[in-house]
């Protein structure tokens, strides 16, 4: 046999069976080793942090469940030494904690709010649900729409002057269609002799205030010669910027000027259809309070905030100085007070800045500010997206002829929210804390209601005070937790990297 031979006679055919893992690396014990005891120091933090938290997990339970009251109608169930939670108050004013002080015979009404609510959320949440674009409109139009109804009573009453107000504002907005249309630059070529009416129809707004009503009113009712004048300068913008949309051999500006009709219409169609007596007892804003309360200004200061927050992001970044400029200061103004000061802005200052004889209900002020505040962060947000974003990204959209829009909707922008949902979604769940700032206004949220059945003398005890406090933060945890675990499930689908 040669040498040859011999050595292929030691080649093994097969694989050599696989051996089991040690049982220090895998389970339960491999778990522990590697994330909890992987050496002394960790080991020690280990130990006193577990103790700390069983010491405190054993007190919560020992509060909350052990020597809790369970059953009674006063004080006196929750009344003894070492007494636990005192859950009866929790059921006896969980109703007021959740409907503020909405009338009992109409809570039915909130009821039919929510549900309607969690019917447009659910489905919109789920990425295999099908009819989004029609969920969408429901969402985001049909259902508002009707909360308002439900929770107000309708029959808002609109005047004629605020129909016109409408008119005279979407006029205002129609002078910025060209740039929409066909993108900053080109829109500015198109149609500057529209955007200076439209400086001009802001200027004399600004003017309005310092005059009187002169008897000029051409429709019925008393108009300033500057009302008058403005709504005249805003037609005459309007109907510059309507043509310059139109004339585009390409047709580029018809979607958006289809779009602003339509918008204009559902406006319109919307105040009439506020004005219909539906028969509903009419309840005012003061009435609300409690959970109510926080779901509607988190729940629109979210809406809001995320499409105002992408417009500012795209302002700071722009080329043109003054809508640069304009932008970075109300982001840094904004950002640079507290959330405390816009909210007495808005409520004690905004009405300064209307019309005589105009006024906002309160919690209307609250839903702007709030929505401001959170838009100056959201910018923020999405703009740390857009830097994000390879600036190849950009040169191939310009490579292949899109307009700055469709470069931004279709390439830039999905690439920037998709990098930003952790931060997107934080900036909710703070906003959605931060809502028990409202109480500051007079606006009792969930913490104000339970801070204000606090004081009801039918259930004074020593475990009151932290039975509701604990309540209240198991109900905001939820929520947040909720939005976070959502996040997360919406990182992972998007999630389109190679990194493991």
């Amino acid at each position: 046999m040669s040498m040859t031979d011999r050595s292929l006679a030691y080649v093994r055919s097969e694989d050599a069976p696989k051996l089991p893992a040690p049982a220090s690396t895998v389970g339960l014990q491999g778990w522990l080793r590697v994330n909890l005891f992987s050496s002394l120091l960790n080991s020690l933090l280990t130990l006193v942090f577990g103790a700390l938290a069983i010491m405190v997990i054993w007190r919560v339970f020992n509060f909350a469940v052990v020597n809790a009251a369970w059953t009674g109608t006063n004080r006196d169930a929750c009344v003894g030494e070492a007494m636990g939670a005192c859950w009866p108050m929790i059921a006896d004013k969980m109703p007021q904690w959740i409907y503020g002080f909405y009338p009992i015979e109409q809570r039915w009404r909130v009821n039919l709010a929510f549900l309607a609510f969690a019917a447009g959320v659910i489905p919109m949440l789920i990425p295999s649900a099908p009819y989004k674009l029609w969920n969408a409109l429901y969402l985001f139009i049909i259902f508002p729409l009707l909360t308002l109804i439900l929770l107000t009573g309708g029959n808002l009453s609109f005047g004629f002057s605020s129909y016109m107000s409408v008119v005279r504002f979407m006029l205002f907005l129609s002078a910025f269609l060209p740039l929409v249309a066909y993108g900053i630059e080109e829109g500015i070529a198109r149609n500057r002799a529209g955007l200076l009416l439209a400086g001009v129809v802001l200027v004399l707004w600004l003017a309005s205030f310092a005059t009187g009503p002169l008897p000029v009113g051409p429709i019925g009712g008393q108009y300033s010669g500057i009302d008058l004048a403005i709504y005249v300068v805003g037609i005459i913008g309007g109907a510059l910027s309507l043509i310059a949309t139109l004339k585009d051999r390409e047709g580029r500006g018809r979607p958006v000027f289809y779009g602003w009709g339509i918008g204009l219409a559902a406006l319109l169609v919307a105040m009439a259809f506020l004005d219909i007596d539906f028969g509903l007892q009419p309840v005012e804003t003061q009435q609300w309070g409690g959970l109510l309360v926080t779901l509607v200004v988190s729940v629109t200061g979210i809406v809001a905030s995320l499409p105002i927050g992408i417009v500012l992001a795209l302002g700071r970044r722009s080329q043109m100085p003054v809508v640069r400029t304009l932008s970075v200061i109300f982001i840094e103004v904004i950002r640079g007070v507290p959330l405390i000061t816009v909210l007495f802005m808005a409520s004690v200052m905004l009405p300064l800045f209307l019309p005589p004889g105009v006024s906002f209900d309160k919690l209307l002020r609250a839903l702007v500010g709030v929505a401001l505040f959170s838009s100056a962060y959201m910018a923020e947000v999405v703009r740390g997206g857009l830097q994000a974003i390879p600036k190849g990204q950009t040169e191939g959209a310009m490579a292949l002829g899109l307009s700055y829009w469709q470069m931004m909707i279709k390439i830039i922008l999905p690439q920037a929210l998709k990098i930003s949902i952790p931060n997107i979604v934080g900036n909710f769940i703070s906003l959605f804390k931060d809502t028990t700032l409202v109480l500051i206004i007079g606006l009792f949220d969930l913490l104000g209601i339970v801070q204000s059945g606090l004081r009801d003398s039918n259930w004074s005890s020593a475990s009151s005070a932290p039975t509701g406090y604990l309540t209240v933060a198991l109900m905001f945890w939820v929520f947040c937790f909720a939005m976070s675990r959502y996040s997360m499930y919406t990182e992972r689908r998007l999630n389109t990297g190679h990194k493991r």
